[in-house]
């Protein structure tokens, strides 16, 4: 992963960590692997610990914002920490390759 990314995915991750509290947060695909290029988006994995409408709208203003200030964009998948451990997703192949893959932040 290059530096710059990484850096983006720590900004995102601070100022998300203001309004909702995050079980994990990783980049995970072409920017995770070191296989992007300029017009690539950065995939984040996002696992809070509770989530409503509201709150998922703050997320993605924050996200938003991020990925204007820094010209890329940013495309999360959220789910909640029940939703992981609870649900289909907990056998999901792509949860699996996210947690194996992804590059905690």
């Amino acid at each position: 992963m290059e530096q710059r990314d990484y850096k983006i995915a720590k900004t995102l991750k601070e100022r998300l960590s203001k309004v909702v509290q995050l079980v994990d947060f990783r980049i995970f695909g072409s920017r995770a692997s070191g296989h992007s290029d300029e017009y690539s988006d950065m995939d984040i994995f996002l696992e809070v610990e509770s989530l409503d409408v509201e709150l998922k709208e703050k997320i993605f203003n924050i996200i938003w914002e991020v990925g204007f200030e820094h010209l890329i964009f940013i495309s999360p998948l959220i789910f909640t920490k029940d939703e992981i451990e609870n649900s289909p997703l907990k056998v999901s192949p792509i949860v699996k390759n996210i947690v194996t893959e992804g590059v905690r932040v």
